[in-house]
């Protein structure tokens, strides 16, 4: 099983790699799957230091994508239809736009940085981070509602684009707080 894991991440470029028991891996550094027509992850990956790529693939699950990120996670421009075996913290930045997601189930409880699931088929933020320490983008979609979102933004919070009511689109965090009024949004404006 080793050598086999070894032949995929020469194949792929990975360096810096700690197989792991359960035949996982652990990088030190950065992961850039980007572009390679991958409908599934090459190989299970438990923990990465530093970015994760997988953008523009034909990916429609995130099975074998890291439990642990340290930089940024990129599943953007995809077919994912679910974030179902999706990172559960990351440190920096999130981006899962461009797919056909319907839910935000099964993605990261917390985000570090800016969280864009832009240009989807949300109808809900059910399942959206309850932490975001940056932006929260959401643009593009079909949300009717911002019930579901996030409990807590770092900075502003844009859900142009979408069927809600235009005070909804011109004041997001009141709406927000309004919906979390038990366990006030706490936000910084930008």
């Amino acid at each position: 099983m080793k050598e086999e894991i070894h032949n995929i991440c020469t194949k792929y470029g990975i360096e810096n790699y700690t197989i792991n028991d359960d035949g996982s891996i652990d990088v030190d550094g950065h992961v850039d799957l980007s572009w390679k027509d991958l409908e599934r992850m090459p190989v299970k990956f438990r923990e990465i230091t530093g970015d994760f790529y997988c953008p523009y693939n034909r990916l429609n699950s995130l099975e074998g994508c890291p439990k642990r990120v340290g930089g940024d996670f990129y599943c953007d421009s995809n077919n994912l239809t679910t974030l179902d075996g999706c990172v559960e913290k990351i440190d920096g930045d999130f981006y899962c736009d461009n797919n056909n997601l319907t839910s935000l189930k099964g993605g990261p409880e917390k985000v570090g940085g800016v969280f864009f699931c832009n240009k989807n088929n949300l109808t809900s933020l059910d399942g959206c981070p309850k932490k975001v320490g940056g932006f929260f983008f959401c643009n593009k979609n079909k949300l009717t509602s911002l019930d579901g979102g996030p409990k807590k933004v770092g900075g502003s919070f844009y859900c142009n684009e979408n069927p809600l009511p235009k005070h909804i689109i011109d004041n997001p965090i009141a709406e927000l707080e309004r919906i979390n009024r038990n366990n006030k949004l706490n936000t910084i404006l930008n």
